[in-house]
């Protein structure tokens, strides 16, 4: 992985290759595909379809003779008009979490006035073999409007995740394909005045592009900037907002939260699904080792291992991803000298960029 300040070339961390690599980018339909058939494999679990969750509701209160009050178990009625009472409710569902709602867990946060822009890239062929290529490389310069990553995936394809301002962001989805190449070709090798420039344009790109390069002398090196994309993948542009949440606990009697419904973060460090899956890793031991010991899976007690375990070290995350955000929006001459300095510092620095790596990978907690 390659990482360079947007406004001074020269300040750069460069993140070597690893055994085992500490990440692997993989399409969203392959991680779906994957889990319902491991979900098919097993038994008995009941998947319900093209169904939506309408309500819900505490369970109904028990007379006082019966064994089991289900009055703490949450019942959630589907738009079928199925209703089901669980013993514990994973709350998987998104930054408006409806199962957070019921649970009356308040979050934290803020929004960053900045759009998430997505893409699905066609990179030109590279020289490079496939086995050492930068089929392996991720590329990301932080600008002031808002850092652009490049994220490989195989056969020279690539993601584009570039988060700028909801203006720029909405220009970016009205320009015709082959200015959008050329923008984004632009936004890994010109100067950010040149890149400012072309950004206000409404059309007229690729000659724009092609002008400057010539002028400014850009060398296409691969080890240090992306290889040029030749074309945007119809239908896969879109664009979100950026928001920064963090829930005040990630449980309560019979709820659990995992994913956006606990967390929100910043795109820049690429962390967002890992720290789902991490969720999810976490409160499964914790169900695990409920069970074992005989307890119940919705019982506080038991979920506050996974509660315990995660919240601090979302926070730290998001702590980390919100202050590089906010370093990097700025353009004052003597803070990007200060920050140049302490990345090239880091970038020496063996042992700090081998535990960056760790914590990226979610290898250390």
């Amino acid at each position: 992985m390659r990482v360079w300040d947007g406004l001074d070339t020269s300040s750069t961390i460069s993140f070597s290759s690893s055994s085992p690599p500490i990440a692997t980018m993989t399409e969203n339909p392959n991680l779906q595909r994957a889990l319902l058939q491991r979900l098919n494999e097993l038994n008995p679990i009941s998947v319900f379809d093209s169904t939506k969750v309408a309500s819900i509701e505490p369970g109904p209160s028990c007379p006082s003779q019966e064994p089991l009050d289900l009055s703490s178990y949450p019942s959630v009625t589907l738009s079928s008009g199925q209703k089901i009472l669980a013993r514990l409710l994973v709350g998987a569902d998104g930054l408006r979490s409806p199962v957070r709602e019921f649970a009356a867990i308040p979050t934290r946060g803020w929004d960053y006035e900045r759009q998430g822009v997505v893409a699905t890239l066609k990179l030109t062929p590279s020289g490079f073999k496939q086995d050492r290529g930068d089929m392996a490389i991720a590329y990301q310069r932080f600008l002031p409007s808002g850092p652009i990553a490049v994220l490989a995936l195989p056969n020279d394809y690539a993601t584009l995740v570039w988060s700028t301002t909801p203006e720029k962001a909405a220009k970016l989805k009205t320009l015709a394909d082959e200015d959008l190449v050329a923008i984004i070709n632009a936004a890994f090798r010109l100067d950010y005045a040149d890149l400012e420039y072309l950004s206000s344009l409404d059309t007229g790109h690729v000659e724009e592009l092609d002008w400057r390069s010539r002028v400014v002398g850009v060398e296409e090196d691969e080890g240090h900037i992306p290889r040029k994309v030749e074309g945007v993948q119809t239908g896969s542009i879109a664009s979100f907002p950026l928001r920064y949440r963090q829930a005040d606990t990630y449980i309560s009697s019979r709820i659990a939260l995992v994913g956006d419904a606990a967390h929100t973060i910043h795109p820049l460090a690429g962390q967002g699904l890992n720290m789902g899956l991490a969720d999810v890793q976490s409160l499964a031991n914790a169900i695990q080792y409920t069970v074992r010991h005989g307890g119940d899976i919705g019982d506080e007690m038991y979920l506050e291992r996974y509660n315990g375990e995660m919240w601090m070290r979302n926070n730290r995350m998001l702590g980390v991803t919100d202050k590089l955000h906010k370093l990097y929006r700025v353009g004052w001459g003597p803070l990007v000298g200060l920050r140049s300095v302490g990345l090239k510092m880091v970038d020496q620095m063996g042992p700090v960029k081998g535990w960056l790596m760790k914590q990226a990978g979610g290898i250390v907690p």
